[in-house]
């Protein structure tokens, strides 16, 4: 069996690991010019269904590397003032693991040939019942199966469901990171909490390593190569519907909404990353309608994309990863056929998937700006 992947996100290499440690050949198609061509984001936390998804695809040596690199985080939600003064809470305290998505991409990379600069333009059912991608430059794929994980603007998604559209929510996100110095260890109660004020509620994550990556790659798994990535404080802030940056920076974006903010948290803003901030719309794509049965399937925010707020978007993704990974060695081993296979991982998708999305448009309004607040000149 062969399976063409488009899309070199979290999702689609998650998929194509576990078809490769299954003895599927696998091949990954992306759009942009070069792996690292654009943002790919922060800090993740992983559920234990995410997280058991994750390692179920990973070759069992590498585990004890993902083990290394990830975090332990405990968050109490609570609600503070710019003060960082306790105001309320979100409710009960969450413990989980946490995982540098630049990093996981990178661990997800090795071994696999992915060929960039391939955006498609289109595919063929051919009459023997295989699919033929085609991409740009003339390029072509031919493959049993063809799976769109190419995110909230999938090509794939247009061809097989043009009906299914992603919706922009009109909030916007900014997103940014920080090093963890001494300074900023000192706002661990704001870790997981939301910091309410009148411009904006901005939320703080602790991205704590076990090993520093690169350290725990040479020492566990020599094969691999990760990022020389250190401690830092992930911050996010929602602005007003259809707020947008204008000519600020994502940094002075939130500054502007932080007159008279505690130092510390002022200062870490003003101590981040530049090249590591950024604003990102969020939109939404809902499963609803299921497509004809066929040799194209789609996965992650290529079908049902969540708003950040839903802390779902990756760990549904990867669920989607694992379970067309067994639902596909199922089809290998003749316990079903192929179709069948796939339109088994496609019902439980589409039922998870579908919460999925729903729950983080839930939450969405409790991290929105209050409008009843006036916002800074």
């Amino acid at each position: 069996m062969r399976v063409s992947v488009v899309g070199a996100g979290l999702g689609g290499l998650c998929l194509a690991q576990g078809l490769r440690g299954a003895g599927i050949e696998a091949d990954v198609y992306e759009r942009d010019p070069a792996i690292t061509a654009r943002f790919q984001g922060y800090r993740l936390l992983l559920s234990p269904v995410g997280f058991e998804a994750l390692r179920g695809c990973l070759p069992p040596r590498w585990h004890p590397l993902l083990d290394a690199i990830v975090g332990d985080a405990y968050a109490e939600q609570l609600i503070l003032d710019p003060q960082l003064n306790r105001i309320g809470e979100q409710g009960p305290g969450r413990t989980g693991i946490v995982i540098d998505r630049h990093v996981l991409r990178h661990l997800l990379l090795t071994g696999l040939t992915v060929h960039t600069g391939a955006a498609l333009t289109g595919y063929d059912v051919l009459d023997d019942g295989k699919v033929e991608a085609r991409f740009a430059h003339g390029a072509q794929a031919t493959a049993d199966l063809l799976v769109g994980a190419d995110g909230v603007g999938s090509a794939v998604r247009a061809v097989l469901s043009p009906q299914t559209t992603a919706t922009d929510t009109g909030a916007r996100f900014v997103i940014g990171r920080t090093p963890l110095t001494e300074r900023f260890a000192t706002l661990a109660p704001a870790f997981g909490s939301k910091i309410a004020g009148a411009g904006g509620n901005l939320m703080l994550g602790a991205m704590r390593f076990r090993t520093p990556p690169k350290q725990a790659a040479e020492e566990l798994a020599p094969e691999v190569t990760l990022p020389d990535i250190r401690d830092y404080v992930r911050w996010a802030m929602l602005l007003p519907p259809n707020g947008s940056l204008g000519a600020q920076t994502a940094q002075e974006a939130v500054l502007s909404r932080m007159e008279g903010w505690h130092p510390d948290l002022r200062a870490l803003i003003e101590q981040a990353d530049p090249d590591n901030s950024t604003l990102l719309s969020i939109r939404v794509v809902e499963p609803r309608e299921r497509w004809a049965p066929g040799p194209v399937t789609l996965l992650g925010d290529a079908i049902h994309a969540t708003s950040p707020t839903g802390g779902n978007g990756a760990n549904t993704a990867l669920r989607d990863a694992d379970l067309l990974r067994r639902c596909l060695i199922e089809a290998v081993e003749r316990r079903q056929d192929l179709l069948g296979a796939v339109g088994d991982y496609e019902r439980q998708m589409f039922k998870y998937g579908g919460e999925a999305v729903r729950h983080s448009l839930t939450a969405l309004p409790a991290f929105a700006p209050n409008p009843e607040r006036p916002e800074p000149a």
